[in-house]
């Protein structure tokens, strides 16, 4: 990689199970433009997750949130998604197209309550602070190049909006917030913990 001028990383993937190496482990390696370290581990992490191997020899699983893997740099500004940005949904790539990457998946302070908003598609939630009867609902955070946030926060529709979030450490970030207006024909979702599990259970 170093000769192509990549930046790569490692990662365990399973154990073969057949042949005369059967359960011996094995890895793939995933590569990326030079200086896109981060975007990688913030993959490596997602892909260890999905396929569900211990940390190491440890036999220890991995922690409930995904730790952060990289400090605010410069440039750069942390975004909360909850909803149709997140990875792998319609409108993730307004993220992916501005050079942003995952810097952590996490969750909510237990203060915020979650709507499915009327219209659509592309279907979007609506998250309301509620410090009384909220509760933690997943999300992720982005790291966007600052020149491209002005244009990302242009795109985003009313009742929809960027306001202050407070992640389960305390920390804030900015991120998707609703204005009470926009929860006329809404409906709740704060008991389902997170968009993609209501997602998965209108599927």
């Amino acid at each position: 990689m170093n000769l192509l001028d990549y930046a790569a990383i490692s990662l365990p993937s399973g154990f073969r199970t057949s042949g005369p190496k059967q359960g011996l482990p094995f890895g793939v390696t995933l590569f990326a433009p030079a200086f896109q370290d981060d975007a990688l581990l913030a993959l490596g992490d997602r892909w260890q997750r999905q396929i569900g191997l211990p940390l190491g020899a440890t036999a220890q699983e991995f922690p409930a949130e995904t730790p952060v893997v990289a400090q605010p740099t410069d440039g750069m500004i942390d975004v909360l998604v909850c909803g149709a940005h997140l990875s792998g949904l319609p409108l993730n790539w307004q993220l992916t197209d501005r050079k942003a990457f995952l810097k952590q998946t996490t969750s909510t302070a237990k203060a915020y309550r979650m709507y499915a908003l009327a219209g659509g598609p592309p279907y979007r939630p609506g998250l309301i602070r509620d410090t009384e009867n909220g509760a933690a609902i997943a999300v992720e955070v982005w790291s966007v190049p600052a020149e491209h946030f002005g244009s990302f926060v242009a795109g985003i529709p009313a009742p929809l909006g960027i306001g202050k979030v407070e992640l389960a450490d305390g920390s804030w970030v900015s991120g998707f917030i609703c204005e009470p207006c926009g929860l006329d024909g809404a409906e709740e979702i704060t008991s389902l913990g997170g968009w993609r599990n209501y997602i998965a259970q209108k599927i």
